[in-house]
């Protein structure tokens, strides 16, 4: 059997193991199950396609969207690993499941679903499998932000198999790896955690404010390419046309497009280097692009889990990168709304303290990366350095008897009106509606100063966020649990008041000084990836190119000792960045 540093070196380009990566390679080589829970970017993949090739027969390796399986198998085969996917777009599924009984193929991925069918369990039994890695792990776990039943399927196919096992997930609090370790049968001595910090994201939290402004002032400030999240099937393709109209390339992807249309506009995103595509969360996991700039959500996500599992989509190559969460109070009266009336009863105990979990994130005056960090069971510092609370922080204000007031004049107007009315009659504005309602003569009428009343939106803003206001279909505003104790002076109420715009905000021009030789390889990278059908980073990653740069090699073998550059790799495209590099020095 090779040693595995000669293959991570030969094949990947790498010198050393990253992190945990050797501790989960060393247990996959002895046969032994594991779950490892890996931030995203920190090269979950290396830890099933170096064994691939290290072993004697093939990984299978269950992925739940197609275009994931495709980008993976076009990156392995680029480093010369020989892969193969068997989904609905595979055209010659026959050469497929040849190559897979001749034992030619090293990585073999599959969806969930056929993975189950008595079919492809016969034809397992005719091949030499060496290993089965379940990527996505978290959605074997009804605790987990993605659950997908099929996966809870797939533990007899494994047990028949007699191959080790190995799980792997980005997202997985306490309660969902031990979940992921029950449902798959790995011991719990086989988990491996090796942290969830992505120092490389700077985390910006803001109320929507005039939402297209925001996002066009980030596309501004961002040119590498980006995601936006958005709330609804309308609103990604209204995204897309503010941000093109800005003259930036943009698309929209969302499940009720045309397939060819929705594949297509993924495909441009893939291999742009300033794209941005708005999307749905029909998006997921259906990307591994390391170059991704920035993430924003145009909407509060469904859970901490799923806003870490989506800005993880930012800066997988390592360099910065920017998650933006642009967050309104109609998102948590939608999300309870959907809890109480969508979600199975044994299950809303659990989404409720998701959301309030995601609800304290939001409206936090203190490190979000910290935050994130505990959510996930870790002990971090109190500062990051990286985040909008650490760079700018807020001041904070305990508005406590301005809630009071709102909560009160709620109370007071029946439990019918929205925020703009009760700001009305807490100014003491004598218009025809107020009167028509009698509302002119209610206690409240008229009791806020000029000051008070400036507070009234984010002070609504913060007890719906908290469950202590809950608004209906009609806009009406009524209690939630978290009134009575706020009511009643057994809980303060303390907000951040949100920075001005100067506040700082890193652009481009401040991670990296320009460099006209890294911008003459991207442009040789760019022509390069267009000739061979491939997407850029397929080629080489931005990170090789800045060490190339920095390095200036003039010979193969002293290209060779940079990071990214295996032997493929070098083959394939070494002259043509050596030549390049000469050119452009």
């Amino acid at each position: 059997m090779r040693d595995p540093l000669d293959i991570l070196k030969e094949t990947f380009g790498f010198t050393a193991f990253r992190g945990v990566q050797s501790d989960v390679v060393d247990r996959v080589m002895r046969g032994e199950d594991t779950l490892t829970v890996m931030p995203t970017g920190a090269g979950k993949s290396l830890c099933y396609q170096l064994p691939a090739v290290a072993l004697d027969g093939t990984t299978i390796v269950i992925s739940p969207l197609i275009a994931l399986m495709e980008d993976q198998v076009r990156s392995a085969s680029a480093n010369g690993i020989a892969a193969a996917a068997l989904t609905s777009a595979t055209q010659d599924r026959q050469a497929v499941e040849r190559a897979l009984l001749s034992g030619e193929l090293d990585l073999l991925y599959v969806a969930p679903e056929r993975a189950t069918t008595e079919r492809f369990g016969r034809m397992l039994e005719d091949a030499r499998i060496s290993l089965v890695a379940i990527d996505e792990a978290h959605c074997v776990s009804e605790w987990g932000h993605d659950f997908r039943p099929d996966y809870r399927l797939l533990r007899p196919l494994i047990d028949h198999l007699q191959a080790p096992r190995l799980a792997l997930t980005a997202t997985a609090d306490r309660r969902t790896r031990a979940d992921i370790l029950q449902q798959l049968g790995i011991p719990v001595d086989g988990l491996i955690v090796a942290g969830f910090d992505r120092p490389n994201i700077r985390y910006h939290v803001v109320p929507r404010s005039g939402l297209p402004t925001q996002l066009k002032r980030l596309a501004k400030a961002q040119p590498g390419p980006g995601i936006v999240y958005c709330p609804s099937r309308a609103k990604t393709e209204k995204i897309a046309a503010d941000l093109r109209e800005m003259g930036r390339p943009a698309a929209a992807y969302h499940a009720g497009m045309e397939p060819h249309l929705r594949s297509g506009n993924q495909e441009a995103f893939v291999r742009s280097e300033d794209m941005v595509l708005a999307a749905t969360i029909a998006f997921g996991m259906g990307i591994d692009k390391p170059d991704v700039r920035f993430v924003a959500h145009a909407a509060t996500p469904k859970s901490i889990e799923a806003y870490y599992q989506e800005t993880g989509r930012a800066g997988r190559d390592g360099e910065p990168a920017e998650a933006w969460l642009f967050w309104g109070a109609e998102d948590f009266a939608r999300a309870r709304q959907r809890i109480e009336t969508e979600v199975e009863p044994e299950r809303r105990a659990g989404e409720r303290e998701r959301l309030n979990a995601l609800a304290a994130f939001v409206e936090a005056a203190t490190c979000r990366r910290a935050i994130l960090l505990r959510y996930f069971g870790e002990d971090p510092p109190e500062t990051c350095g990286n985040c909008d609370n650490c760079l700018d922080p807020p001041k904070t204000i305990d508005v406590t008897v301005v809630a009071q007031k709102v909560l009160s004049a709620a109370f007071r107007t029946e439990m019918r009106f929205g925020v703009g009315y009760l700001k009305q009659v807490l100014a003491g504005d004598d218009n025809e509606k107020v009167r028509m309602n009698g509302h002119h003569q209610v206690s409240v009428f008229g009791i806020m100063d000029a000051e008070e009343l400036a507070l009234v939106q984010p002070v609504a803003r913060a007890l719906i966020a908290r469950d202590a206001l809950r608004a209906d279909a009609y806009g009406g505003l009524s209690f939630g649990p978290g009134a009575k104790p706020i009511l009643k002076g057994e809980q303060e109420l303390v907000i951040a008041v949100p920075p001005k715009r100067t506040s700082r905000r890193r652009k481009a021009a401040e991670d990296y000084p320009p460099d006209p030789v890294f911008d003459a390889l991207r442009q040789w990278r760019s022509e390069t990836a267009k000739e061979a059908g491939v997407p850029p980073y397929v080629i080489f990653h931005d990170s090789t190119l800045r060490q190339v740069s920095a390095q200036r090699p003039d010979t193969l073998s002293a290209l060779s000792t940079v990071d990214g550059v295996g032997e493929k790799k070098l083959e394939r495209y070494g002259q043509g960045l050596l030549d390049a590099l000469a050119k452009a020095t």
